[in-house]
């Protein structure tokens, strides 16, 4: 048990941890190498400072009574970090879309529709690719459970947000050591996307496959916004609007995330109802292993269209509600990587790596082969973000774009930012990741396989027919 003073605290020391995450990155050259975020060298450091590294090390050396047994932090300190991650992931998600100008599907497919296809069919290959191995390799060698085969695309598409939002799912399903598993799987993602990204970055330069070649491209120095609806227009009538609000923006902007997750919740509430009252009756449940998150997202877009119709959506400062969920995100990581347990990695180490290896495998040779076929114009742009994201966290992916295209000459940002509209509501985070380990538990391996596998032929059958037809995709550059 813990009390509110213990929560307070844990969250005191998150934000310690993070101020020296920074400082940490800034004094090691090779992490600012690996544009590894904050949040992540702090969770790396509360894991080492925690029972599982230092307390192991002064255990063995001074017995289980010796001060810093437990590691530098408490018993309820841990416990609360142990939960954060499944509340404040709901906040990231409920905030994904908030303040976002949502336009119509038609006009985003139209100037998105090549990279949708080649990020969808990354993403259920990931599954295929994923619970192939598993049925094949790793439950029938190592006796790992059938769910560990959604594990690259939650790690991978979902980042640690996602695997650590989704810890709760694991348990409840009987998989308790997939949340570390998820966990150390989107560390290997992003560290590898950054360092297979650059090398790519620099083999498409020297190829002259990058359109939009920069010798000023090679490292950018920051990470800039997908884009801003930040106009003086919106200012001049969200002041208005506020003109006799006696409340703070911020505490605004958070009732409007607690809207979200609210409307979430009652969908979630609702599906959960429908399901139980008609196909549940025959034993089949899987809502009942959906976490909240995605729910929170599909709240966000409601809430942002219902402001939009009656005009009052410029109540919803966008780089505010940016910071909301970026701290909350730094919250989900930190928290997560802290109550990561190495045992279990240890314990299940040659799925880890074997999980790891076919990931990255998949990610890359689908990027070389797959993106100038799908992507007619400034394929290697617009599919290295892709990759990017793939493989890491959005961020990753924006970081890939700048490497290769600092100025944005060949608009793939826009594109990129677009896409996340037919993507993050599905994969990546969305309602089929956080779903995915249910049906694997009550389906099986196989007819997923034939679920994830139909789809991706399907997104494979868009990109070089449907869209090749339509003039959409017209010829490999």
């Amino acid at each position: 048990m813990f009390t509110l003073k213990d929560a307070f605290f844990a969250f005191v020391f998150i934000a310690l941890l993070t101020l020296v995450g920074r400082f940490i990155k800034q004094k090691v050259s090779w992490l600012q190498k690996l544009y590894l975020p904050e949040s992540i060298v702090a969770g790396v450091l509360a894991l080492l400072l925690g029972p599982e590294v230092l307390g192991a090390i002064v255990t063995n050396l001074f017995g289980s009574n010796a001060f810093l047994s437990e590691g530098l932090f408490s018993e309820p300190i841990r416990l609360v970090w142990s939960q954060s991650s499944g509340v404040f992931i709901n906040v990231v998600f409920a905030a994904l879309f908030l303040g976002e100008s949502i336009p119509s599907l038609r006009d985003i497919w139209q100037k998105a529709a090549p990279q949708v296809v080649f990020g969808q069919t990354l993403a259920w290959g990931q599954y295929v690719i994923g619970i192939s191995v598993t049925m094949l390799i790793l439950t029938p060698l190592f006796g790992i459970s059938p769910i560990a085969g959604a594990l690259i695309e939650i790690a991978f598409e979902g980042g640690h947000g996602t695997a650590g939002g989704m810890a709760e799912t694991f348990v409840e399903l009987g998989f308790e050591e997939g949340a570390d598993l998820a966990l150390g799987l989107a560390t290997i993602g992003i560290v590898s996307a950054i360092i297979i990204g650059t090398i790519l970055a620099n083999w498409g330069r020297k190829k002259g496959y990058i359109s939009t070649v920069s010798h000023q491209a090679e490292q950018p120095d920051d990470l800039p916004e997908l884009h801003s609806q930040e106009t003086p227009q919106v200012r001049r009538r969200r002041a208005r609007l506020m003109r006799d609000l006696l409340i703070d923006p911020l505490s605004l902007n958070l009732g409007f995330v607690g809207i979200a997750i609210i409307l979430g919740w009652l969908i979630l509430q609702i599906l959960t109802q429908i399901e139980a009252l008609t196909w549940g009756k025959t034993g089949f449940q899987l809502m009942i292993y959906v976490p909240l998150f995605p729910m929170a997202l599909v709240g966000g877009i409601l809430l942002q269209l219902f402001m939009e119709r009656r005009g009052i959506s410029a109540l919803i400062i966008e780089p505010l509600m940016k910071n909301i969920a970026g701290v909350a995100l730094d919250v989900v990581i930190v928290a997560a990587l802290a109550s990561i347990s190495l045992s279990v990695l240890g314990n299940n180490l040659a799925p880890f790596l074997i999980l790891s290896v076919v990931g990255i495998t998949w990610n890359v040779l689908a990027f070389l082969y797959l993106a100038p076929r799908l992507i007619p114009t400034y394929w290697f742009e617009r599919g290295i973000g892709d990759m990017g994201q793939s493989m890491g966290v959005t961020a990753t992916g924006i970081l890939l774009l700048r490497m290769v295209d600092p100025d944005n000459r060949s608009g793939a940002f826009e594109s990129f930012a677009y896409k996340q509209l037919f993507f993050e509501p599905i994969v990546g985070g969305g309602l089929f990741t956080a779903a995915a380990p249910a049906l694997l538990a009550k389906l099986g391996s196989l007819k997923v396989l034939l679920i994830t596998g139909g789809l991706l032929v399907f997104w494979l059958f868009m990109g070089f027919f449907v869209l090749k037809s339509t003039g959409q995709i017209r010829r490999k550059q």
